[in-house]
């Protein structure tokens, strides 16, 4: 069955993490500090989606923020830090690559949407600072599937809302376990790998591995 509709990953697959590494230094912390930050907020998130817990994903922000204080001794007011934080990841612009694979996938009639597991208000400015709004059919957000992906029941809540089966749907994203969870719920998946590492054996492997958007135009 051909594809229809395209359902992009939001954190790190469309947006550029990088200038959080400022926002670190900012605050006092190290910027190599950001990928254990962002990735205890993936932690935090799936333990408490799996004892039934609704987490905010801003919350988790904010949470981890001062754990790495903390962490590495820094008197910064933890409030105001994860203020600063926060701000910089409410104002990321897109990868490089993401505005022309965007665009020549709109063009083959593929139909765009987002699924985060952030709010979709934060997915919708981001590709509207970089003006990119018009290729996507609508931000989905796992807030009202009620469960964080890598649930089956978050990418149900995408297909639902698309109204497409999971054989006419391909899942992007740059997290192997996204890509994993994807797969096992009966979409096809597409793993973007910007970095050129081996994708984890653990997890399914992927339907398609790309380099960048654009390459996925061309190939899916």
């Amino acid at each position: 069955m051909s594809t229809k509709v395209v359902i992009f990953d939001v954190n790190e697959t469309l947006s550029d993490l990088s200038p959080l590494a400022g926002a670190f230094e900012e605050v006092g912390l190290p910027g190599s500090a950001v990928n254990a930050w962002f990735a205890a907020i993936l932690r935090d998130g799936f333990a408490l989606t799996v004892h039934g817990e609704r987490p905010a994903f801003a919350d988790l922000v904010g949470d981890q923020v001062r754990h790495q204080l903390a962490a590495h001794g820094v008197g910064t007011d933890p409030d105001e830090a994860a203020g600063t934080v926060l701000d910089t990841f409410m104002s990321l612009e897109v990868h490089p690559d993401v505005a022309d694979g965007l665009a020549a996938l709109a063009g083959r009639g593929l139909r765009l949407v987002t699924l985060s597991n952030g709010s979709a208000s934060v997915a919708e400015g981001l590709l509207e600072r970089a003006g990119l709004t018009d290729h996507l059919e609508r931000f989905l957000s796992v807030d009202d599937a009620g469960i964080w992906k890598p649930a089956p029941r978050a990418y149900q809540h995408a297909l639902d809302a698309c109204r497409v089966s999971a054989e006419e749907a391909v899942l992007v994203a740059v997290h192997a376990w996204d890509t994993d969870g994807a797969s096992r719920a009966g979409l096809r998946s597409a793993w973007v790998n910007r970095n050129g590492l081996p994708y984890p054996s653990a997890f399914t492997a992927p339907d398609l591995e790309v380099a960048d958007l654009v390459e996925l135009a061309e190939r899916i």
